[in-house]
């Protein structure tokens, strides 16, 4: 092996002598992977096709004895250094250019104690590994709409989901976290233990260090009445209506997404999902208005498994295609902001690509904005823009279509986006940053002067420290 070329913390170059790596790559019990080596090409893909980057090294790591081996060497070193859960990572923040990605992917596991209701799991596992192992004894949590979502990411950024109406969002069940910090250290983030790290985990991102497990409170979920309605897309402004009236008394154990989607033999569509989680005859009667209303072109709502539910959306989520996206919140869907969408997503240029409102859900709604580092509790839904391709050579027009959206739509919504859809820093803006973590920002800020005073986790929606 050669001395390797590495980027650093101050965004320039430097090499590491081939001693200094292969001294990193026996303190790891996990593989490091480096350019050219079998598994590398594989490992520095996420599932956003649009993310080639290429981090000089990799840490596939085993247990967190790994990471911080891992995270001492990127401070040692002033290596620029990106984390990697189990997900999705839609914007591409996980993996650096040049630097030592740190990747959770092949730490997994999921333990439940059914007595407690809690389950912890490992900062690499999705929530098809988490609802697997959680609803064997009838129980779950708030985890997200699509199955291969990475629980670390979605919970670190808030995470809305399909339970958000009765049990919050994900980081709003969060009992407690093991992290990394910046100086190696292992910490446990909780109520009692580090109660200032623990508000910020819940809604602020990897900013503060490398989550290795999580525990989480669980709920009981039996069979739910979950599914889709379709509706022609010349019906799309009545079916979105309906939508927005549908939802404003919602029920506790309801949460919704509504949206514009083109099927697959290429007709576009306007829909309604759900996900009702109560007695099954109560739901049946709630949602007859949008079953009936039309009539639809399919109806697909059912009694299901809770586990079924979350792959519901699945298959407009596959990894490997190129996705651009852009969201914002929303406290009131108007009818100017229903045309507007209308409007433009009939000259979408993919039949891959959506647009979504997802409801936050009531529960989600009660906490109040500074409870945790999610600040968002006002907002009705989320706005997303899910612009999806196959063919790298038609990456300009669909990002183009998905920016004039977003432009178009600016009258229309809060100005303060998801964190968990903005890219870095560098490609976003940090005021766009910033606004997304509302009135919490200065608290954050603290924190990361406290915990990560010289920003080594950087490659995220940066919250940059003053110290």
């Amino acid at each position: 092996m050669t001395d390797l070329r590495i980027t650093t913390t101050g965004d320039t170059d430097t090499i590491l002598e081939d001693v200094v790596v292969q001294e990193l790559r026996a303190s790891l019990h996990g593989p490091l992977l480096c350019p050219g080596e079998a598994g590398y090409d594989e490992a520095r893909k996420v599932w956003n096709g649009m993310i080639d980057r290429r981090p000089a090294l990799i840490a596939r790591c085993a247990g967190v004895a790994d990471v911080i081996a891992a995270v001492k060497f990127a401070r040692a070193h002033e290596v620029l250094l990106s984390v990697r859960g189990g997900g999705h990572n839609i914007p591409g923040n996980a993996v650096c250019e040049g630097g030592l990605m740190i990747d959770l992917a092949g730490m997994r596991s999921v333990r439940v104690d059914p007595v407690r209701r809690t389950a912890r799991a490992e900062g690499g596992a999705t929530w098809e590994d988490f609802d697997r192992e959680t609803q064997a004894f009838g129980l779950a949590t708030t985890g997200g709409s699509v199955s291969h979502t990475g629980i670390a990411g979605l919970t670190l950024g808030g995470g809305l989901g399909w339970l958000g109406g009765k049990h919050g969002l994900s980081c709003d069940n969060l009992l407690s976290a093991d992290l990394v910090t910046a100086d190696g250290k292992v910490l446990i983030a909780s109520a009692h233990e580090n109660a200032d790290l623990y508000w910020g985990l819940r809604g602020g991102g990897g900013n503060f260090g490398v989550v290795t497990s999580f525990e989480y409170q669980l709920h009981p979920v039996g069979p739910v009445l979950a599914g889709m309605v379709l509706y022609p897309f010349s019906k799309a402004k009545d079916a979105l209506s309906l939508y927005r009236d549908f939802i404003a008394d919602a029920p506790d154990e309801l949460n919704t997404i509504g949206a514009l989607l083109t099927s697959p033999d290429g007709v576009p569509m306007a829909g309604i999902a759900v996900c009702y989680n109560g007695d099954l005859a109560a739901g049946e009667k709630l949602l007859r208005p949008i079953r009936a209303f039309g009539p639809p072109l399919a109806d697909h709502i059912s009694s299901m498994a809770y586990r079924q539910v979350q792959t519901l959306l699945d298959a407009a989520a596959i990894r490997g295609r190129r996705y651009y996206i852009k969201s914002s919140m929303m406290q009131r869907i108007s009818d100017d902001a229903i045309d507007t969408l209308i409007e433009r997503f009939a000259a979408v240029p993919s039949p891959l690509s959506l647009i979504a409102l997802q409801q936050l859900g009531n529960a989600a709604n009660r906490v109040s904005a500074t409870a945790t580092a999610f600040s968002h509790r006002d907002a009705l839904c989320e706005w997303a823009c899910i612009s999806s391709w196959i063919d790298p050579q038609a990456d300009d027009m669909n990002i183009h279509w998905a920016r004039q959206l977003s432009e178009v739509m600016r009258p229309f919504v809060t100005g303060s986006d998801y964190v968990n859809q903005i890219g870095l820093e560098t490609e976003e803006g940090s005021e766009r940053i910033r606004a997304a973590f509302g009135a919490n920002y200065d608290r954050l800020m603290a924190l990361k002067n406290k915990y990560d005073p010289t920003n080594l986790f950087r490659h995220n929606q940066n919250i940059r420290p003053t110290a």
